[in-house]
């Protein structure tokens, strides 16, 4: 049993984007250094490439149409016990430093204690936060590739209050257990990084710019149909080569920041004496697809937008430099976080702990896992209409269902960048049966839109009472629009 647990839980990172995963470009000497220690993941998913519906079904180990949180909208039921709660009875008085992203209430879903905060109201309704020479850049709109480069973000501002917390926090803790007033400690740290906007500090920016190339592979000209409605109705449709390099390039210089923070995390916990028996785990709510197949930001069942770094050292109780190719999900993570340090495991869950796995290679696994993208009539952005999607994994095959729309079809073995679908081939007309029988056991579309449809009513009187009646927020870091500016741009 590990004796501690420390949970870094970043926001839009690609795992593709770190030296660890292949990349020669990006600069993560941090993360690459964690997974020289521990084990990496290399087939890690989302529950749902959005951070909301994500990060509460990370909380809870289900997935969103068992959560029921399916936009950034939805609130978490606080009846539904989450990996916090579980922390919380198993005596480790879990503490958060960051990002949750929780709407409603309940700010802290089982945390005993939290620092930072979010950047946001809790509530829907009020106005939004003035992001000042940057509005529109956060969200999935034409304004985050126009408006990139460098300068500064106020995510990257709060995550460098984050990391200041983070360590302080750290300091008390190990202070507490050289006093023995504390046995042990579960901490997680939320970034924002590197999620857009795409804007890094000019000195980051400029050793990315001009060795960041296009994104591979383009948008093919027999484009998916809700893909192709997507980008349309983000405004990516016609993205200068401009645009697509100046953003590529501030994303890489995101992440070398992130993991700079995560660095300095790591390097004090070595300090102060924790790190032998602390499981670090790193992980993402989601990934970034920065042009590739001309999609920007999430939303998409790409390997880009859906697929996430997942990495756990233990130096007590995991092997050292291993990499486990099993498909995994951030459901089954939070059991395997809980199964690691003792703690209950969450009751009618979906995910289950692979903890023999990051031990042991050869530990049996069902290699197959979901994701899901819904949404209803009135929605932030979306297509037209309402959509119900959900993805497989399973093995080396990758199906993709849009309900309305034809299915997407990949062999993730013979061809990792998803530019051949097999959709509707006959020599694979058995594969894409098994596999659609088996995406919609259990999840029924119809189903789905009725309830995502039947609660807007509800939500949209919760979001007039909260613009009329003006409730407080809590825990939030206070943005200022000062915070955001670019210093050049197209």
């Amino acid at each position: 049993m590990a004796r501690n647990l420390l949970f870094l839980f970043s926001d839009q990172h690609s795992a593709r984007v770190a030296g660890c995963y292949g990349d020669p470009l990006a600069e993560t000497p941090a993360l690459d250094r964690l997974a020289a220690d521990g084990v990496t993941f290399d087939a890690a998913y989302c529950p749902s490439p959005i951070c909301t519906p994500s990060r509460m079904s990370t909380m809870t180990a289900r997935h969103p149409h068992r959560s029921g949180v399916w936009g950034n909208q939805d609130v978490l039921h606080s009846g539904l016990p989450t990996f916090a709660h579980s922390l919380g009875a198993a005596g480790l008085e879990p503490v958060l430093v960051g990002r949750l992203h929780s709407v409603g209430p309940d700010q802290l879903l089982g945390y005993s204690s939290r620092e930072v905060g979010d950047h946001h109201a809790n509530w829907t309704g009020v106005p939004r936060v003035d992001m000042g020479d940057l509005e529109g850049t956060a969200s999935p709109d034409r304004r985050s590739l126009r408006n990139s480069g460098a300068g500064q973000s106020a995510y990257e501002v709060k995550d460098e209050d984050v990391t200041e917390a983070a360590l302080a926090r750290l300091d008390t803790l190990a202070g507490e257990i050289a006093s023995g007033r504390r046995e042990r400690f579960a901490m997680t740290v939320g970034f924002m990084l590197p999620h857009a906007p795409f804007v890094a500090r000019e000195e980051d920016f400029r050793r990315f710019e001009g060795r960041v190339g296009p994104a591979t592979p383009r948008s093919p000209a027999n484009e998916h149909p809700w893909l192709a409605a997507w980008r349309k109705a983000t405004g990516s449709e016609d993205v200068s080569e401009a645009e697509e390099l100046r953003a590529r390039a501030a994303y890489y210089a995101l992440v070398a920041s992130l993991d700079r923070m995560i660095g300095r995390i790591l390097d004090r916990l070595d300090e102060l004496g924790l790190a032998h028996d602390t499981l670090v785990v790193y992980a993402s709510d989601h990934g970034e697809q920065i042009g590739a197949h001309g999609q920007w930001w999430k939303h998409t069942f790409f390997e880009e937008s859906v697929r996430v770094p997942t990495i756990m050292r233990w130096p007590a109780g995991l092997p050292k430099g291993e990499r486990r190719t099993q498909v995994v999900n951030l459901v089954d993570l939070t059991q395997t976080m809980l199964d690691a340090v003792g703690a209950p495991l969450l009751p009618e869950a979906d995910g289950v702990s692979f903890l023999e796995v990051a031990r042991n290679g050869a530990a049996p696994w069902l290699d197959q896992t979901f994701s899901e993208y819904s949404h209803g009539s009135r929605f932030d952005w979306g297509v037209p209409g309402t959509s119900q999607n959900r993805m497989i994994r399973s093995g080396r095959y990758k199906l993709c269902y849009y309900h309305g729309y034809r299915p997407q079809l990949f062999d993730l073995v013979d061809d990792p960048t998803e530019e051949r679908d097999l959709a509707g081939d006959p020599r694979y007309a058995a594969v894409q049966a098994a596999l659609t029988r088996e995406v919609l056991r259990g999840w029924n579309p119809a189903d789905i839109e009725r309830h995502i449809e039947a609660n807007i009513p509800g939500k949209a009187l919760l979001s007039d009472w909260a613009k009329t009646s003006r409730p407080p927020s809590r825990h939030m870091w206070q943005m200022r629009p000062e915070h955001n500016r670019l210093d050049a741009a197209e």
